[in-house]
C-alpha cells in the first residue's frame, strides 16, 4: 500500500494499543507518522520503528496548545483514559479532565490542523470514538459524555471542512483488545471466580452479537482507508465496530 506517500500523520496516544495499530497502519500506507504521547521513551521507540517522529506531549496542558501551529494531512485523536464509578460518586476533577482530553484536546489539534489542510485542499480527520459515543452505559458518565462531544466535534468539522477538500469521521469500536481490557478481563475473572471467556460473553460483551473483542488492527485497517483518497466522499460519518451491539 502507498496511497499515502508523500502526506504526514500524526496519532495521538499512538505509542501502544489502538494508537500504536493505527501508526503502524499509516506508516504502511506511506505517511510520515508522528507519534504524540505522554510516554515520551515508548514514542521515541515505535517512531524510530517506522522511520516517523516522536512528539512527547501532555495534552491535557491545553494552553500550549491553543497556540499550537500543526502541519499535518492526516490527524488521528486517539488518546484517552477510563474512570468508572457512580455519578454521586464521580470525583468532579476527574470529570472535568476526561472532558479536557477527549473533546478540549481534540478540538484544539483540529483548530491547529486546519488552516494548512485547507491551503493544501486535503486533509484527513479520524477521531476514535467509542460505541460509547452513541450508547451509555452505567457508571461511564465522563467517558460517555465525552465521546458523544467528540462525535458531535467531528460532524462540525466535516460541515466546515468539506469545501476545503477536509473530511472528518468517527471510528466507534466497542471494546479492543488492549492492555488495559485485557487486565480489566483477568481482574474480572478472578472477582467472579469464572474463566475469561465468560467474563467477555456475559459482562463485557453481554450486548454484542459477536463474542470477541476487537483487535486494534481491525479499527487501524477502517482508520487507514478513511485517511486514503478512497474515501473523499465520506465525512460527517460514524462507523461502527462493536460487533452489533449498536444494532440493539
Amino acid at each position: 500500500m502507498s496511497d499515502l506517500t508523500g502526506r504526514s500523520a500524526l496519532v495521538t496516544g499512538g505509542a501502544s494499543g489502538i494508537g500504536a495499530a493505527c501508526a503502524r497502519e499509516l506508516s504502511a500506507r506511506g505517511a510520515v507518522v508522528t507519534i504524540a504521547d505522554i510516554d515520551d521513551v515508548g514514542a521515541k521507540t515505535l517512531a524510530r520503528e517506522l522511520g516517523g517522529k516522536s512528539w512527547a506531549v501532555d495534552l491535557l496542558d491545553v494552553e500550549a496548545l491553543e497556540t499550537l501551529d500543526l502541519d499535518v494531512d492526516i490527524l488521528v485523536n486517539n488518546a484517552g483514559v477510563q474512570s468508572i464509578n457512580p455519578i454521586e460518586n464521580f470525583a468532579p476533577q476527574q470529570f472535568r479532565t476526561m472532558l479536557t482530553l477527549m473533546v478540549e484536546a481534540p478540538f484544539l489539534l483540529i483548530r491547529a490542523a486546519l488552516p494548512h489542510m485547507y491551503r493544501r485542499g486535503f486533509g484527513r480527520i479520524v477521531n476514535i470514538s467509542s460505541v460509547h459515543g452513541i450508547r451509555a452505559s452505567e457508571y461511564k458518565s465522563a467517558y460517555v459524555t465525552a465521546k458523544h462531544g467528540l462525535e458531535g466535534l467531528s460532524k462540525v468539522t466535516a460541515l466546515e471542512g468539506g469545501r476545503h477538500g477536509v473530511t472528518s469521521n468517527c471510528v466507534s469500536p466497542g471494546y479492543v483488545r488492549t492492555p488495559l481490557v485485557d487486565k480489566q478481563i483477568a481482574d474480572q475473572a478472578r472477582a467472579h471466580d469464572i474463566p475469561e471467556q465468560e467474563v467477555l460473553e456475559k459482562i463485557l460483551l453481554t450486548e454484542s452479537a459477536i463474542k470477541r473483542l476487537v483487535e486494534p488492527e481491525e479499527v487501524a485497517s477502517l482508520v487507514g482507508w478513511l485517511s486514503s483518497a478512497d474515501a473523499g466522499m465520506v465525512t460527517g460519518a460514524t462507523y461502527t465496530m462493536d460487533g452489533g451491539w449498536s444494532a440493539r
